[in-house]
């Protein structure tokens, strides 16, 4: 066994299932001994991709993902989702292999400062070293599975992976815990708030995505009969057909949403997490009672009137054995709000949009069926509409917000949850950064329908535009609207549609295919102009 043996006996022992990248001379080691020990090595069109998608693995998986690139280009190509992780807060080891131990810090072809790249958008950073490889592996998984989970960045000199391994694969992990809140009064204080309270709503953020029971959150929600909302991230870890749900906040017509919520006397965050939307941006004068596993970051205007900061588990468990409410909320007062908010989403229009085709989509998907989707105009539309009926059916980046996510993370998706529908709504303009992937789909043979919107340009830079009143200017993908797709793209096959039926029947067979499959759809971006930053 050499050291490029060892590492995969490791990332295997803690649950690693793929390894996403692309090779070089330098990743050759590496990728040898994942196929001796049969670790399947993921090839992707591009690095970026390859991160995203161990991104989406940590994600779906609750084990770290795994991501594998070259030095130089290929660490800067794989940073992007390396960053995606950081802030979305999901669980990782990526892994860039690098000169031999005596070159490094030299002027050699393609050589940088790795742990310097790294730095700032991990957990940690560590270089590998003969006799330590298993231990600072070992650490590094457990700091990435540590909350608030995130990647962790390992530099692979060629030479110690080549080396003889000295030591044995670990096969125990110790992940520290947040502890549980031990302020007494704290929780006083917040079973006060909740007891007074008229028009108590909870919010709920991307740390609670992260709990292992996300029925324990349903339950406090249905015993206190807090109406609530949820950020992007969080939407599914309670049904949105729940009575007592509201919908997404801080998307399209969110000036609605903000509204309901500035019309409450206690807000009440719970496992939000401020790197989605800061408070400030919608909580008004309503005072904050922040229930997370960190303390709430605020601007100084926020009225903070009560936190518990702990285990997010054991702070819900404890609020649901003591807290109280008697609110005065209606359920045709909620109902009232939700379809407001719902038929605001949906404005007359006269040509086929948007919003019209993400509801045949969600129409079409089972219920259990995931969703993952790209950054853009689309992604507000989405955000807001799309009902979530479970946890983890609803993939998107929010901290990090980078184009080109959801291709990739479709592909993990899918990787990780083979017997469920898994469906793919991008944009053109993601679509035009992560088409190679295509090949990557058809290539693993995965049934997965992509839909594509195509409104002919970057249509959330175009309705900034608009808002700012600058001229319309560098936001065309393509302006000739009588453009058709081709036949294929890498073998997948393409279906056009610009009609409601033709985009149903094609999404229907896409859906019933034993492949991957283009769906192509032609729209009137118009709608946004309404909806978007509303």
């Amino acid at each position: 066994m050499n050291n490029a043996d060892l590492i995969v006996a490791t990332l295997k022992a803690a649950g690693v299932a793929h390894g996403f990248g692309i090779p070089s001379g330098n990743v050759l080691p590496l990728m040898e001994a994942m196929r001796k020990a049969d670790l399947p090595f993921v090839l992707t069109a591009h690095e970026g991709s390859a991160s995203f998608a161990a991104d989406v693995m940590g994600r779906m998986t609750g084990r770290p993902g795994f991501c594998i690139a070259t030095l130089g280009p290929g660490a800067t190509n794989l940073a992007t989702g390396v960053g995606s992780a950081y802030l979305d807060r999901s669980p990782m080891i990526a892994l860039t292999c690098t000169l031999n131990t005596k070159q490094l810090g030299r002027r050699i072809q393609m050589w940088i400062d790795h742990r310097t790249l790294f730095k700032p958008i991990t957990k940690a950073s560590f270089q590998l070293e003969p006799g330590a490889v298993a231990a600072t592996l070992k650490r590094a998984i457990e700091i990435a599975l540590a909350e608030p989970q995130g990647p962790v960045h390992l530099d692979l000199p060629e030479d110690v992976a080549l080396a003889p391994a000295t030591e044995a694969a670990p096969t125990e992990f110790t992940v520290a815990a947040i502890a549980p809140s031990g302020d007494a009064a704290a929780f006083a204080n917040a079973c006060r708030l909740l007891a007074r309270a008229k028009r108590p709503i909870a919010v709920i953020g991307a740390s609670a995505m992260r709990l292992e029971d996300p029925g324990l959150l349903r339950r406090l929600i249905e015993t206190l009969k807090l109406p609530f909302a949820t950020t992007t991230m969080a939407k599914g870890l309670i049904d949105d057909d729940h009575p007592l749900g509201l919908g997404c906040i801080e998307r399209a017509r969110r000036q609605i949403q903000r509204k309901f919520l500035r019309g409450a006397d206690l807000i009440v965050g719970v496992g939000y997490d401020t790197v989605e939307v800061e408070y400030e941006a919608w909580i008004g004068d309503v005072p904050l009672l922040a229930i997370d596993i960190e303390k709430a970051d605020v601007d100084p205007s926020v009225k903070v009137v009560g936190e518990v900061v702990g285990d997010l588990a054991a702070s819900l468990e404890r609020l649901l054995a003591g807290a109280k409410t008697d609110p005065t909320w209606t359920s045709a007062a909620i109902a009232d709000q939700r379809e407001a908010f719902q038929r605001s989403l949906r404005p007359a229009v006269a040509a086929f949009a948007p919003h019209q085709a993400i509801d045949i989509v969600r129409k079409l998907l089972p219920k259990d069926g995931i969703l993952a989707f790209d950054v853009g105009a689309h992604t507000h539309q989405i955000a807001s509409q799309w009902d979530a009926h479970a946890p983890r059916t609803f993939l998107i980046t929010n901290g990090w917000s980078s184009m080109g996510f959801g291709l990739p993370a479709a592909i993990a998706a899918k990787l990780a949850r083979p017997e469920r529908t898994v469906v793919a709504i991008i944009g053109d303009g993601c679509f035009q950064m992560t088409c190679g992937e295509l090949a990557t789909i058809e290539r693993l043979g995965l049934a997965l329908p992509i839909v594509v919107l195509n409104d002919r340009s970057l249509s959330l830079i175009d309705v900034k535009q608009v808002r700012r009143q600058y001229g319309h200017y560098g936001v065309d993908l393509n302006g000739d609207p009588t453009t058709r797709p081709p036949a294929h793209y890498f073998g997948v096959p393409v279906a056009a549609a610009d009609t409601p039926r033709a985009f149903e029947a094609a999404v229907t067979k896409a859906l019933a295919a034993k492949g991957p499959s283009v769906v192509e759809v032609a729209l009137d971006p118009k709608h946004y102009l309404e909806t978007v930053y509303d």
